[in-house]
């Protein structure tokens, strides 16, 4: 449907290079979107580069702090200047330190909050004046089930995350008007390379017991993948969903409305 074609669209994935955001990237380019994505080293950059050409998939790689708001600015002074002014931001870059609050450093504390709520901030400010100017825009900010739930040792990410949910709204509160539509995408428990010792059988052949939580813990019953996510940021990303404004899609296989199995 022409609804979900993003063909001409200029997409900036943050954290493009691999897993989540990288599922993305190739599912927006594969909608017609002329993607870009940036990371933190050139290193990741070559590899980000390489991964979406065996995709086939062409995109075009950055190397920018998302917490520095000068390299921003020149990120996306610079992609309108080879590829055009930005039409989608995903907010995808971010970070998560596993650590108990009482054992947690502020500077610790501080890192992720950074990345995961004042890098959005600083990418999204960057981005709307150019959106304003062409009369729409769409900002998708990557949230999680943490924006809505509390769990040990994340008391950090938990935070950064329930403030994603609340700068969402907050700039659809401000910017809806300008026919800017900003919403997020709440993952659940993702299998990626991070998660893939959480899920390996245990020497008897028992599920790990964080595996076994997950599984009893989703109505779904099982890891979501990175292609899960694809569907729903299409379309947020396109002109689908140009009345949706200010939500969190949760694509949880249902943790979030479920209380669980009864003993």
């Amino acid at each position: 449907m022409d609804l979900f074609d993003l063909a001409g669209k200029v997409a900036l994935v943050t954290g493009g290079a691999h897993s989540i955001g990288f599922a993305l990237g190739v599912g927006l380019a594969q909608a017609g979107a002329k993607v870009c994505f940036n990371c933190s080293s050139e290193e990741s950059r070559q590899r980000g580069m390489e991964a979406y050409a065996e995709a086939g998939v062409e995109v075009h790689g950055y190397v920018a702090d998302v917490t520095d708001e000068a390299a921003v600015k020149a990120l996306v002074d610079k992609i309108a200047e080879d590829v055009g002014v930005i039409d989608i931001l995903v907010n995808n870059a971010g970070c998560i330190k596993r650590i108990p609050m009482c054992d947690m450093s502020v500077e610790d504390f501080s890192k992720v909050i950074d990345v995961d709520l004042i890098a959005p901030f600083i990418c999204s400010k960057a981005v709307i004046p150019g959106m304003i100017a062409k009369g729409h825009g769409k900002i998708i900010n990557i949230c999680s089930m943490m924006s809505e739930l509390g769990r040990e040792t994340v008391s950090a990410y938990a935070a950064a995350k329930g403030g994603l949910k609340m700068l969402t709204r907050n700039i659809c509160s401000e910017f809806g008007g300008a026919n800017i539509q900003c919403n997020g995408i709440g993952p659940g428990y993702i299998a990626t390379q991070q998660t893939a010792p959480l899920r390996e059988p245990q020497p008897d052949g028992s599920r790990h017991p964080f595996d076994k939580f997950i599984i009893g813990k989703t109505p779904a019953g099982r890891w979501g993948t990175t292609e899960d996510l694809v569907g729903p940021a299409i379309f947020l990303a396109s002109d689908a969903s140009n009345f949706v404004n200010g939500h969190v899609l949760y694509v949880d296989g249902g943790i979030l409305a479920y209380i669980g199995k009864q003993p």
